[in-house]
């Protein structure tokens, strides 16, 4: 069966709250975030750089997951790291929207000069996992009780991606 079209565009305030409900699809099941709760779109859309937050829409034009990047740090000399999220929704998974996301922040992020992408996965969360793996991220290390979500210690998985052009 062929693949319906994905088109992966810039995230806008009219994708709100669609973003914002998958989101919280990802904080229900648990394994995405230590998050309990989403963000109003005014506190997610300032602690996202807009540049790099893009929505992938189906043929009907339903945002079928999203992937933003946030500064890591203020300090000059982590200009050129940011810490992604990518997340697709429930019924839109495995069909490679992920991967076309993860593909749109490499071009954005290598074209700003940003030679480090980085993010923290859980461990059992192996889908986010092999498809980080694809898409060029390696493991770091893993931060072992980093922190506690409904009562119980999560390790997370440090994973990034150096540009291979951007020096």
């Amino acid at each position: 069966m062929p693949q319906a079209a994905i088109t992966i565009v810039p995230m806008t305030a009219a994708h709100a709250g669609q973003v914002l409900a998958i989101l919280q699809a990802g904080i229900d099941e648990g394994n995405a975030t230590f998050e309990t709760e989403a963000p109003t779109w005014e506190a997610f859309d300032t602690a996202r750089l807009p540049e790099h937050r893009y929505v992938a829409l189906g043929e009907d034009g339903r945002v079928l997951g999203w992937v933003a990047a946030s500064r890591v740090s203020e300090r000059c000399a982590y200009a050129g790291v940011v810490e992604h999220s990518v997340y697709v929704h429930p019924e839109a998974r495995g069909r490679g929207v992920a991967g076309r996301l993860l593909g749109a922040l490499v071009l954005s992020t290598e074209a700003a000069g940003i030679w480090t992408i980085q993010s923290g996965v859980f461990p059992e969360n192996a889908a986010s996992l092999a498809v980080h793996a694809k898409a060029g991220f390696r493991v770091v290390g893993t931060r072992e009780r980093i922190g506690r979500i409904r009562g119980t210690w999560r390790d997370a998985v440090l994973i990034e991606r150096r540009s291979p052009v951007v020096s």
